[in-house]
């Protein structure tokens, strides 16, 4: 199936045979951020994918019967998963029903937000305190008070949420924070003259907003943030949805930080927790290789992205945008709601 599945792609020009991974960023982001029209993919090829990744929404009686005697922990992306993609990030507002959906998913499971913002940028959107926060693609993270053996003590500190309760701030890349000053003031120097870039600090990475840019100049602009992060060999830079990030070279990723969580919650070692993740983004794709992992050795999780048009992903469910994921979280807390406690049993 997955075979066949491969050659529409092909066949409709979204896979290229011998595809690097090497192959320039801007490019990559590009390819990324296309929509069916612009691809010539059709709903047939959407269709397709669906066999291999089925709607989260129609499979939802399916997913949540497997849910009996275990405590879901909900993790969710921001960008793209909770409010639109917007050409001005300044503008990304999730509506008021999806903060209520979000809320309510809350009161009743363990939920957490792991964004690629900076955490202070995330809480200002969502503006809800029963959920926990995760910036900088996991690199600061407001967890509860508990602190984990296998991490950093010096990275681990304690400190008051805006409601006076005692919580571990986790930043495991704050030695790099001069660092990453630097880089941000000289991109805002260099890409000055270029219309329509926008240099994002999200405190432990930097974002370089590229889609109110003129396509004519991308290539000066991926030239001169190269040029930049070439200087820093301690950081390294990835891609998103028109945008590029500098981030540093540490072992830590979204998955890294849903771990964490799930540490910090108790459930490090439970076999009676189902976690489930939506996300839209490559850098989600991290988080859903660690479910994998919860899979094979718990036997449950949900890994759900977040896509109109087919792509490659390890998520196991999709959802065709936010729309669909508040449907979801709708569905979910309902669902939650005919029962009592934090298990379902």
């Amino acid at each position: 199936m997955r075979r066949n599945l491969l050659k529409v792609w092909k066949a409709f020009g979204f896979l290229k045979a011998g595809n690097s991974q090497n192959k320039e960023t801007m490019t990559r982001v590009k390819n990324d951020d296309c929509d069916a029209t612009t691809n010539g993919l059709s709903d047939e090829c959407y269709k397709s994918w669906m066999m291999e990744h089925p709607s989260a929404i129609t499979s939802f009686d399916q997913m949540v019967s497997k849910a009996k005697g275990k405590s879901i922990v909900v993790f969710l992306d921001y960008d793209g998963t909770l409010s639109p993609i917007v050409d001005d990030p300044d503008l990304a507002f999730m509506s008021d029903e999806m903060r209520s959906a979000v809320r309510e998913v809350a009161k009743n499971f363990p939920t957490a937000i792991i964004s690629g913002r900076s955490r202070e940028k995330v809480y200002e959107f969502v503006q809800l305190t029963e959920v926990y926060y995760a910036g900088s693609h996991g690199m600061d993270i407001m967890g509860p008070p508990h602190q984990v053996k296998s991490c950093d003590a010096q990275y681990q500190i304690k400190a008051l949420d805006k409601q006076g309760h005692e919580v571990i701030l986790f930043q495991p890349a704050k030695d790099f924070l001069p660092a990453i000053q630097k880089i941000s003031n000289v991109l805002e120097e260099k890409t000055q003259k270029i219309e329509g870039a926008l240099i994002e600090d999200n405190r432990f990475c930097i974002s370089v907003h590229f889609r109110r840019v003129h396509e004519k100049d991308y290539d000066t602009l991926e030239e001169k943030v190269k040029s930049v992060v070439k200087n820093y060999p301690e950081f390294r830079l990835t891609s998103g949805k028109k945008v590029m990030e500098i981030r540093p070279s540490i072992k830590w990723d979204k998955g890294c930080a849903l771990e964490y969580l799930l540490d910090t919650l108790g459930f490090s070692d439970s076999s009676d927790v189902l976690p489930l993740y939506i996300g839209d983004d490559r850098t989600d794709e991290d988080a859903f290789k660690y479910l994998l992992k919860v899979i094979r050795r718990r036997g449950e999780g949900y890994p759900i992205i977040v896509s109109a048009t087919p792509k490659e992903t390890k998520a196991a469910y999709s959802l065709r945008d936010p729309s669909e994921v508040l449907s979801f979280l709708t569905h979910l807390a309902k669902w939650r709601n005919s029962f009592s406690g934090h298990s379902v049993d």
